[in-house]
């Protein structure tokens, strides 16, 4: 079966409004170009219990989650931790993270024209970048070499880790969607069909919608609108799934609507 994509974002400046999420739309693209969707968020401030609290529903569940900030080594990030005391395990220095840290750390050294001293107490610091859960695999970070992770849970799911940066964390989880779960990429498989309907009220319609969810394996979808700039007040209806399943769906849609004498605006469709 296909996974549940969940994400868990962490970070107090998001819930104090320091800073704008930008995660979740670009989690849903990431997902959506695939032909996969997200079915759950969370934001999460950073406090170890509450960190602690929804790992463990995460690692508990099956689902397939993203989490976004809080592995970095300053003492208000504290999702390495929580991971491991979510799952019950102890922190280690990876042995291929520290690695591609130190490699990072030449790197800088090397363009400022420095010799990298590895006992220099700053770098020896950022080896902490590297402490994850015991078991924890790697996820690569194209941008700057200092690796995310990812961790199984006991309900068969698992939570890939990267950090808050957009510019890290969005590649990152693009290596891990075209590898760990490529072979349910389904681009072109997934179709989307909806018609603007006008004065019509959802409760009305209620009883199709429900016809349709029984006779044809999609969802069926209402967003209603009270102030749209182009279409005023108006229902969004429509149908989403399996392509070979919203064709018929969508049609009886149809059919059900122009019973009702509704007056429909324009189609929309999206794969």
């Amino acid at each position: 079966m296909t996974p549940t994509f969940g994400l868990i974002i962490v970070g107090d400046e998001i819930l104090s409004g320091k800073r704008s999420d930008k995660h979740l739309p670009k989690i849903i693209e990431l997902l959506s170009q695939r032909g996969l969707s997200l079915s759950w968020a969370k934001l999460v401030g950073d406090d170890r219990d509450r960190i602690t609290a929804t790992l463990s529903d995460a690692f508990a569940g099956s689902d397939a989650v993203f989490c976004c900030g809080g592995i970095g080594a300053t003492p208000d990030d504290h999702t390495r931790q929580c991971a491991a005391a979510a799952l019950g395990v102890e922190l280690m220095l990876h042995p291929q993270a520290k690695e591609l840290i130190e490699s990072r750390m030449r790197d800088t050294a090397a363009e400022r024209g420095e010799v990298f001293d590895p006992e220099r107490p700053d770098n020896v610091h950022r080896y902490n970048m590297g402490v994850f859960p015991v078991g924890a695999r790697l996820i690569l970070n194209p941008y700057n070499k200092i690796p995310g992770f990812s961790c199984d849970g006991a309900g068969g799911g698992s939570v890939h880790f990267v950090p808050g940066f957009p510019v890290m964390a969005w590649p990152m989880i693009e290596g891990v969607l075209d590898t760990e779960y490529a072979q349910w990429h389904r681009q072109g498989a997934w179709q989307e069909r909806s018609v603007i309907v006008f004065g019509a009220m959802e409760a009305t319609l209620t009883p199709l919608m429900e016809q349709i969810e029984q006779a044809h394996p999609v969802k069926v979808f209402s967003l209603p609108s009270v102030d749209h700039p182009e279409y005023g007040r108006h229902i969004e209806l429509g149908v989403k799934g399996a392509t070979e399943a919203v064709a018929p769906a969508y049609a009886q849609l149809l059919a059900g609507l122009h019973r009702h004498d509704a007056k429909l605006g324009p189609e929309m469709v999206r794969n």
